[in-house]
This record gives structure tokens, sequence and C-alpha cells, in this order.
């Protein structure tokens, strides 16, 4: 690394700012599959993850030769865990991953299922696409690495991905079972799956409010290697519109015409654990529904108009001051809120197990931008 960016990085001013540069410990290359031998060199040209998953693409040196393009796919597990708690299962020394990758031309794309092997040193499941596991003419792999390479192995070629290696955009991953319970050898039946907790995505495919056709079942994690994203302006962006959203049946706040709308700016495009990132309009007279987070924390920042924003008597005990009102929360029932008036630059954070939801009597529509986020 260029020593002036070293220089700069260390003064006292910009320690707070140390996490916008924070290396990932991959861009280092300290630790993948053949660094074991001193002959095996790794180039990481990105590194992209999701809540339980990485994919990290480069090339792979052998004597100071570039090899081959390489692709390493890494999954921690949390989630497959607990899927197959439920059935009183524990993983074993596998997974398997289903892969799909595009490259530099949007029609290219393939896909297949690689197993991934536990790996105790990075304290996840892990495997490495090679291009080629074949030694340059003249020279042979180090005995140590080999053992490592081959089908199914932690050093791996897929055939019908080892094309796209070397122009990787965007790679969809989901995660299940081995198959077979460990460590008995016993065939399972009914191998559980992560699949980003059936995760879809919302597009503006019409404008009935509530519509199902607005609801893309992805079932999948996407790891996008675009650097970056520009919006002009979020008002080209068409809308999703929601009835009642957030409303039991019995609610007295619920109508035919209570729609709300959501500009969906960026979705499965977020890596971590973010969720979404999007902009609400609350129409005159029109409420979204309080309800309950559970496992997931999402922020509000008001950026026009004003109305009433509601949080669980006892969220934050600052707001002991402001009217206790009962509001029907949805799915849970009644419960003691607080009623907050919001204007623009007014923010609400609601952490798991926190109660918001926001109404508007007034008569301009009232716009917020949020964004949610998993805890776990």
């Amino acid at each position: 690394m260029d020593t002036r960016f070293d220089d700069v990085f260390t003064h006292p001013e910009n320690e707070i700012f140390r996490v916008v540069f924070f290396p990932d410990r991959i861009y280092h290359a300290r630790y993948l599959s053949a660094t074991r031998s001193s002959r095996y060199r790794y180039y990481v040209s990105e590194v992209r993850s999701s809540a339980d998953g990485t994919a990290i693409k480069g090339d792979v040196f052998l004597g100071g030769t570039k090899l081959c393009p390489v692709l390493r796919i890494e999954y921690a597990g949390i989630r497959l865990v607990e899927q197959a708690r439920e059935f009183g299962r524990r993983l074993g020394p596998r997974v398997r991953a289903w892969v799909r990758l595009t490259g530099d031309d949007p029609g290219a794309s393939a896909e297949a299922v690689v197993t991934l092997h536990w790996d105790p040193v990075i304290g996840a499941y892990a495997a490495e696409l090679w291009g080629t596991l074949e030694p340059p003419a003249g020279s042979a792999h180090d005995h140590r690495v080999l053992p490592l390479m081959g089908r199914d192995a932690p050093i791996t070629r897929v055939p019908q991905l080892s094309p796209l290696l070397g122009s990787v955009r965007t790679v969809l991953l989901a995660f299940r079972e081995d198959g077979v319970l460990h460590p008995t050898g016993q065939t399972l039946g009914n191998p559980q799956w992560d699949n980003d907790y059936l995760r879809s995505h919302q597009e503006p495919r019409t404008q009935e409010p509530s519509s199902p056709q607005n609801t893309v079942a992805d079932r999948n994690y996407l790891l996008d290697f675009r650097r970056g994203h520009f919006v002009p302006d979020t008002a080209e962006i068409l809308p999703v519109n929601y009835r009642n959203a957030m409303t039991d049946p019995d609610n007295p706040e619920r109508f035919e015409e209570n729609v709300i709308q959501m500009r969906w700016l960026f979705q499965r495009e977020l890596g971590s654990s973010l969720v979404f990132f999007h902009e609400v309009t609350v129409p005159p007279g029109t409420v979204e529904g309080t309800h309950r987070h559970i496992g997931s924390e999402e922020l509000y920042y008001i950026v026009s108009g004003t109305g009433i924003a509601y949080m669980s008597d006892g969220d934050d005990p600052s707001t002991d001051s402001y009217p206790l009102v009962d509001r029907q929360v949805f799915g849970v029932g009644t419960v003691k809120c607080r009623e907050l008036p919001v204007k623009p630059g007014s923010v609400i954070f609601t952490k798991s197990g926190g109660v918001h939801g926001i109404r508007n009597p007034h008569t301009e529509p009232l716009k917020f931008v949020a964004f949610l986020y998993h805890t776990t």
C-alpha cells in the first residue's frame, strides 16, 4: 500500500474514519487455500459479502507466473445451523452451495452445485474455484497443495463455471446441508436450505396496491461486484403502492384509500446484513401501520412534510414526556405507545423488539427515507 496513505491514515483526526478504509483480511491474502506453500501467490481484486456468505475473486500465481482466475466462496453457516437444529441435526464438515455466475456479457451465465469444506482457520466453510488445476508446462503442483485439489475438493475446477471466472459480475448463492448425516453417513430426505430467508425484492410491475406481481421471489443471496450506483432523481423511479401496510383487518385505521408509496432504491445490491434502502411517501390522511421489529433494525429520516410517529412506551426513555396512547400493533395487539411529532430532520431509530409507525394527519405528503438490516 502507498506509504502516503499510511501517513494520513494514522493522523489522530482520521482515527474515527478508519472504518472507511478498513482493510478486509482477504485483500492481504494471508490465508487462502494454496498459501500453505510459498510457491503460490494470490492477487485478490474484489471481495463482496452478504450476511453469511463471501465471494472473493482474483488470480492465483504459481512460481511467479499467473496460473488462472479464481473465485473463492466462504460461508459462515449461521443460518443453516438454525435450519438444521429444527430437525435435531448439526452441520457436518461439508455443506453444498448452489452457485450461479454472470459475466461481462449480461447474457453469459452458468450455474452449478459446489461442495464447501469446513475450514477451522477462518471458522467457515470454503471452496476455491480455479480456472484450471493443470500446472504450467514443465512445472508441478506443490505436494502440500496437491491433496486439496480435485472434484468436490477445497480447490476445484467446475467446467460449467470456469469460462466466467475471469469476468465475474454477480454471484448468486444458496446453501444447503450436505445431504448425509454426520458422522453416520445416513442419507437425509429433507436437507435444509439457507436461501437468505426466502429472499425476495420489490419491482413496480403494476400500480395496483399490494399486488403480488410486485414481489419477485429470489430465494438466494446476491453478491454484486458493481462498484457504484448513481441515482440522478429518485422521482424517476416508479413507486410500489401498498394498501393498509402493517395493519390488521380489525384495525380502525384500515380503509380502502389508505395507500402509501415506496420507491425501492437499493435492495439486493446492498452487502452485509442490509436488506433495503427506500423512500416512503405517506399521503395526507394515511398511515403506515405501527409494527414491531424482530431480529432487524430500521432507521427513518424524515425529509419533507410533518406527521405523528409512534414508539412503544419505554423504547426510548427520553420520550416519556410525550403523550401516551394505545396503538394497535400489527400482529401483536394493543400496545402503549408514545406519540411523537416529526418534521424534516427528525429521526426514528428502531432496534430489534422495538415498535414504530407513522401517521400523516396533515394536508401535505410526508416523506422519509429508511434502511433496514438484520441484527443476527
